[in-house]
């Protein structure tokens, strides 16, 4: 691996985890289990965007596993594997499909297959279907937030390019 890439793939993952750190300080307020923004997502659509799927996955492995130290939870490994995995699979795909453009709908259908990987995770850890009840709303949380993430990740996506272009 170069250097610059190694130094760019370190940062990035650092900067997932801040952004993660900084998330899990703020407070839910809502009352249903699992929705959140995700902004660390931002980081790997900007990677999948400009990277690739290779340096995208390195990234989110990495940020997962750290995560899951710093919460100190197994669970936390469990379903930010289940769900991260899943999102990432889609949105690899999609974004191949879409030929690197279109970031919004990339996002949207990671964020929504994040939370299916996230409920097929609490089926297989509780064995109820009750948590099927969540669903819905999950699903309705993803095409907000991942519209939202997919704008952030294409505005930081083109500001990275000028920037990372200046070096």
């Amino acid at each position: 691996m170069k250097t610059r890439r190694l130094v760019l793939l370190s940062l990035f993952t650092a900067f997932a985890l801040i952004i993660f750190t900084i998330e899990s300080a703020i407070p839910v307020i809502l009352p249903i289990p699992g929705i959140k923004l995700g902004l660390a997502n931002v980081v790997t659509l900007v990677i999948l965007k400009q990277y690739g799927y290779k340096d995208a996955f390195i990234v989110l492995l990495l940020r997962i596993v750290f995560a899951s130290l710093f919460a100190g939870q197994i669970l936390f490994l469990f379903y930010s594997l289940a769900g991260g995995l899943a999102s990432f699979l889609a949105m690899s795909l999609m974004n191949a499909l879409l030929q690197n453009k279109y970031t919004v709908i990339v996002s949207i259908i990671g964020a929504i297959f994040h939370n299916f990987g996230q409920i097929l995770a609490a089926l297989f850890i509780t064995g109820s279907t009750v948590v099927l009840i969540y669903l819905p709303f999950l699903l309705l949380s993803g095409l907000i937030t991942g519209c939202f993430i997919g704008y952030v990740a294409d505005f930081t996506s083109k500001k990275l390019r000028i920037i990372l272009n200046d070096y």
